[in-house]
């Protein structure tokens, strides 16, 4: 059973032969009412203050909660972020091999075709001194063939004397 300061206020004792003082007794019941009362108050004050700090307490728990759930969707989407840029950087780095090695072939196979064309070269350049050779020994051949006395050259003389007569008989037969 709950007491209350109306309780206390309102309680009255029976009196007997050699009793305790009414005034004192009703003096010091008044004196504990108003205790009571001041304590009653005091807890009510302090009920509504555990329930504002409690209420408190719970809106700060919650903000505790989703300050540590975005804490670790912070870090998951972080490590998602290092994992996405690691695998991207793999996909760069592989590419830029493949690239590389596509750089590389093909100036391997531009080297295999110079080379090539080099040796083209040098074959047609031997077989072009080869013909030079050949057409400067046969003109030097003709030039021998030629250096020494012929038949035009020893009778020039009387060649040369056949045409101017015969250039004089045609003259005369001609008129």
């Amino acid at each position: 059973m709950k007491i209350t300061p109306l309780d206390i206020r309102q309680k009255r004792f029976e009196t007997a032969l050699r009793g305790f003082s009414k005034r004192e007794v009703e003096a010091f019941l008044e004196l504990i009412a108003g205790e009571f009362e001041e304590v009653v108050k005091e807890n009510i004050s302090l009920k509504e203050e555990l329930k504002r700090t409690q209420l408190k307490l719970e809106q700060h728990l919650e903000r505790e909660r989703t300050l540590q759930e975005t804490m670790v969707t912070a870090q998951r989407i972080s490590e998602d972020m290092k994992a996405a840029a690691k695998k991207e950087a793999e996909i760069i780095l592989a590419d830029a091999e493949h690239q590389a090695e596509k750089i590389v072939h093909g100036a391997h196979q531009r080297l295999v075709q110079v080379v090539e064309d080099i040796n083209e070269l040098k074959r047609q350049r031997a077989q072009f001194e080869s013909q030079v050779k050949s057409v400067v020994e046969a003109h030097q051949k003709l030039l021998e063939t030629f250096s020494g006395r012929t038949f035009a050259d020893k009778d020039y003389a009387r060649v040369e004397d056949n045409v101017a007569y015969l250039t004089q008989k045609k003259a005369q037969n001609a008129e």
